[in-house]
């Protein structure tokens, strides 16, 4: 199966941006998961969806991670070699907070 081009960039956004937030940046007590990377066709701009867990922290990893934005994109650039490389762009998933919010909406309908 051949992925395009912006898949395989995605792919690769994915694993290496996670690895850099993973060693580089600092959540004391929070656990942050990049869960997708959108790139659009003309490889200008990456959405790069998080999720967090407390979720009630997701605001204020989402400051850290634009604060160091540049600093990301720039490593991101360097390591993966890409031309024209996507302006990253940070967005938070409430995926798993509203799946849990389900979940227990469910549960309380059985009782």
């Amino acid at each position: 199966m051949r992925f395009h081009r912006p898949q395989r960039i995605s792919s690769l956004i994915r694993e290496k941006l996670g690895m850099m937030i993973e060693r580089e940046l600092e959540f004391p007590d929070v656990l942050v998961t990049i869960t997708d990377v959108e790139v659009n066709d003309k490889l200008e701009h990456a959405i790069v969806n998080f999720s967090v867990l407390p979720s009630e922290k997701s605001e204020r990893v989402l400051e850290i991670l634009n604060k160091f934005k540049k600093n990301l994109q720039f490593k991101l650039s360097r390591t993966l070699n890409i031309r024209p490389m996507p302006e990253i762009m940070f967005r938070i998933d409430y995926g798993l907070k509203n799946a849990a919010a389900v979940e227990k909406a469910l549960l309380e309908s059985e009782k």
